[in-house]
């Protein structure tokens, strides 16, 4: 006993879905598709999204600034400075406001370049031996 499966889009009206969205990919094309199909505009998006040409919508914050995971700048500071991923973790309880102002310090500093043995030599105060005037 086979169950045969229930078709929810033909294939005319899934080409003809496509292309009216991929001509003009926003909310108000769903919902006129979703009434022209007799669809709920949920079902359309679905159907969208399994064709692959869905766009979601980008979120922003109140402020209109990309929303951003704590997480992930957390971790780019801690790819900048090479730390352990237990002082990356410890910089996600940072307030959002905190990493951003660290992240855009480092983004605009200048890389500190590596110790010379000279200048390692005159900061610990160590004798090369050389030049003694006794």
């Amino acid at each position: 006993m086979a169950t045969e499966k229930t078709v929810n889009y033909t294939a005319e009206q899934t080409t003809k879905m496509v292309n009216d969205y991929v001509n003009n990919p926003t909310r108000d094309t769903v919902e006129k598709i979703a009434t022209a199909l007799g669809k709920t505009v949920k079902s359309v998006t679905a159907k969208l999204v399994r064709e692959k040409v869905y766009i979601a919508k980008t979120h922003v914050r109140k402020d209109g600034t990309k929303v951003e995971k704590k997480d992930q700048t957390a971790d780019a500071i801690g790819l900048i400075l090479g730390l352990p991923e237990n002082d990356i973790e410890s910089l996600t309880k940072c307030t959002r406001n905190t990493l951003q102002v660290i992240f855009k310090a480092l983004a605009n500093s200048v890389p500190i370049k590596a110790d010379t043995e000279a200048d390692t030599e005159a900061d610990t105060g160590a004798d090369t031996g050389a030049d003694t005037d006794e």
